[in-house]
């Protein structure tokens, strides 16, 4: 490497620190067609303003005291919303992208095993990225070298859909973790020096959430070069339909003996419990409500993901252009199969009146296998809506309420 320094390659010491958590992201509903300002994720039960979905005000916290509307004003799975129609004209990084398992190659990967790896059955989804340790500012850190415009579809939402912090990567600023930001005492606008193989002295730019335990800084890949970080040293693989033991099996026989495999496969959801006879009052309470009565051992965040990406929590009921309506988007050809009368309401289930679609999608979803959890709930996911970003959506937002409201 230039300048004959050695860096320390990110490896068991400082790789395998990486935790990849899926709880992020960030995640929160989506912010379609808005890239000039960070976006913060909704909670559940969180109202967003008419021109700003799914961004509720206070978001990180639960509108615990917001009262359920008794009859939402006129307006599904399978049939598309306003907000899945939107996303369908994003750019490609508002596609989430959850890892199953995190791989470290001390040396860095060949371009061989990295294709390998990339081949075996059921790997949806790859990115390998350089790292080392290195100092700034004389402090020991952990940096990794990304291509910000596929990289940031590995991240919380709420980080991927902040344009601010992306291009400031692209154009050679360096960002941070929220700890590291914190830790280090690092100012936006200034100037610190990274020592590497080489010395460059590069202007910080901002923070936010990475879910990335163990990495510090971000850098572009030209700085990544300056610098001279191991080149390809780790990787995120995603495999949804694979079973753990065969994915880390296969990949462990690529990367050989001194490879190292962290999984990262999201834990089990939250399931809550509730007291019956209990009306709900907050679309929190809704949601665990119907996730315990109507499908036992399904996690109530799945459907709070749902509802505030189908609906920003009955804010937009639609009809959409394919005629989905309600805070949950059920066709009506669906919901004439699955409506219900929910929590002792009578009469011809209502689809706009969340005290019958949220107790139905659950239902629906229980039909379909959810409650098992693992690649059963992933399924389920999957038949309320046709596409894989959807899916990985819903996962990386409900893991995000699981993590924050327990």
């Amino acid at each position: 490497m230039p300048g004959g320094k050695r860096i320390a390659a990110v490896g068991a010491i400082g790789v395998l620190g990486l935790a990849v958590h899926t709880s992020l992201p960030a995640a929160a509903a989506r912010f379609p067609g808005r890239t000039a300002a960070p976006a913060a994720r909704a909670a559940p039960g969180a109202k967003a303003a008419p021109d700003a979905p799914a961004a509720g005000a206070g978001a990180g916290t639960v509108a615990r005291n917001e009262v359920l509307p008794a009859q939402p004003g006129p307006g599904g799975p399978g049939g598309g919303t306003a907000a899945r129609q939107d996303a369908a004209q994003a750019s490609a990084f508002r596609q989430i992208i959850l890892p199953d398992i995190l791989i470290v190659a001390p040396k860095g990967l060949t371009p061989a095993q990295t294709a390998r790896l990339r081949k075996i059955a059921g790997v949806r989804n790859m990115i390998t990225f350089d790292g080392a340790q290195i100092s700034a500012g004389g402090r020991t850190v952990s940096v990794i070298g990304v291509n910000p415009a596929t990289f940031r579809s590995w991240v919380p939402l709420a980080t991927a859909s902040d344009q601010a912090f992306w291009s400031a990567l692209s154009t050679g600023d360096f960002v941070a973790s929220q700890a590291a930001g914190k830790r280090l005492g690092l100012r936006a606008g200034a100037k610190y020096r990274l020592n590497g193989a080489t010395t460059q002295v590069e202007t910080f730019a901002t923070a936010a959430k990475l879910g990335l335990s163990g990495v510090d800084l971000l850098v572009n890949e030209a700085t990544s070069r300056k610098l001279g970080l191991v080149h390809q040293v780790a990787g995120l693989i995603s495999a949804p339909g694979v079973s753990m033991s065969t994915l880390t099996s296969k990949v462990q026989r690529i990367l050989g003996p001194k490879g190292r495999i962290e999984v990262l496969r999201s834990k089990q959801l939250p399931v809550a419990s509730v007291i019956s006879g209990t009306r709900p009052a907050t679309y929190l309470q809704l949601f665990k409500a119907s996730a315990a009565m109507y499908c036992p051992g399904l996690s109530w965040t799945v459907l709070a993901a749902i509802g505030q990406i189908e609906s920003a929590d009955g804010t937009n009921v639609g009809p959409s252009t394919a005629g989905a309506m309600g805070p949950m988007q059920f066709l009506p050809s669906t919901w004439a199969v699955w409506g219900t009368d929910g929590f002792g309401e009578t009469g011809t289930p209502n689809i706009l009146d969340p005290y019958d679609a949220v107790p139905s999608a659950a239902r629906m979803l229980c039909a379909d296998g959810a409650a098992a959890g693992g690649q059963s709930l992933y399924h389920a996911i999957f038949d309320y809506n046709h596409a894989n970003w959807y899916v990985n959506e819903v996962l990386s937002l409900a893991a995000e309420y699981g993590a924050d409201y327990r």
